[in-house]
C-alpha cells in the first residue's frame, strides 16, 4: 500500500513539474537526490557497521544473554504468554538494547527472529498473538538513550551541536512506551473479558 502511495506522489511530481515546471529541473533534482542519497549511505555506514559489530560481539560473548537475564523479570509481566526459556526474550532483549542505543538497523534482525520465534510458539499462525502485538508496540516506541543514528545525521550537517537532542529523545521515547504499554496492557484486559 505504501508503495502505490509513494508511487502516486512521484507520478502526480512529475507531471506536475513536466507541465507547470521545466523538466532541466526535474532531472538535476534527480540526479541531485541520488548523489545526496548514495553520500548519506556512506556517511551512516561506518556508524552502523561498528554499533552492528559491538552488538555481535555482545551477542557471541554472552553479555545479551546476561542482560537478557537482568531484564527478564520485566519482560515476563510484559509478555506473560511466553514460556521463561524461550528463545524470543533473547531476541527481544536484543532488540530493545539496541534501539536504546539508536540502532534501528542493527536492532531490525533481532526483531525479525523475535517475531518468528514467537510465531513458532502462535497458536493461531492466522493472527498475531499478544506476545506479538506488545512486542511490536515496545518495538515501535522503544526508548532511546543514545540515538547514534540521528546524532550522525545532525553531524553530518553541520549542526553545532549534534547531541543537544539525547534528553528530549529520552523522554520522547519513555513517554511514547509507556503510553503504548499502557494501552496495550487495557487491550489485552479488554481481550479477556
Amino acid at each position: 500500500m505504501i508503495n502505490k502511495i509513494w508511487g502516486f506522489f512521484i507520478i502526480v511530481g512529475i507531471i506536475f513539474t513536466i507541465f507547470f515546471g521545466s523538466v532541466s529541473d526535474l532531472n538535476d533534482t534527480i540526479l541531485n537526490s541520488a548523489t545526496n542519497g548514495v553520500g548519506m549511505v556512506m556517511d551512516l555506514l561506518p556508524i552502523i557497521v561498528l554499533w552492528s559489530g559491538i552488538m555481535k560481539i555482545a551477542e557471541k560473548s554472552g553479555m545479551l544473554t546476561k542482560m537478557g537475564n537482568f531484564v527478564k523479570p520485566v519482560l515476563s509481566k510484559l509478555f506473560p504468554s511466553l514460556k521463561k526459556d524461550s528463545k524470543a526474550l533473547g531476541y527481544i532483549t536484543s532488540n530493545i538494547c539496541a534501539n536504546a542505543l539508536g540502532l534501528g538497523s542493527a536492532a531490525t534482525p533481532f526483531g525479525l527472529k523475535a517475531m518468528e520465534s514467537m510465531q513458532e510458539e502462535n497458536k493461531k499462525k492466522d493472527e498475531a498473538s499478544d506476545a506479538m502485538i506488545t512486542f511490536l508496540v515496545l518495538n515501535t516506541s522503544g526508548v532511546t538513550i543514545v540515538p547514534t543514528t540521528v546524532i550522525a545525521l545532525r553531524m553530518m550537517h553541520k549542526s553545532a551541536n549534534p547531541e543537544e537532542i539525547i534528553i528530549t529523545a529520552i523522554l520522547a521515547t519513555v513517554c511514547a512506551s509507556i503510553a503504548g504499554l499502557t494501552l496495550d496492557y487495557i487491550r489485552r484486559k479488554r481481550k479477556v473479558k
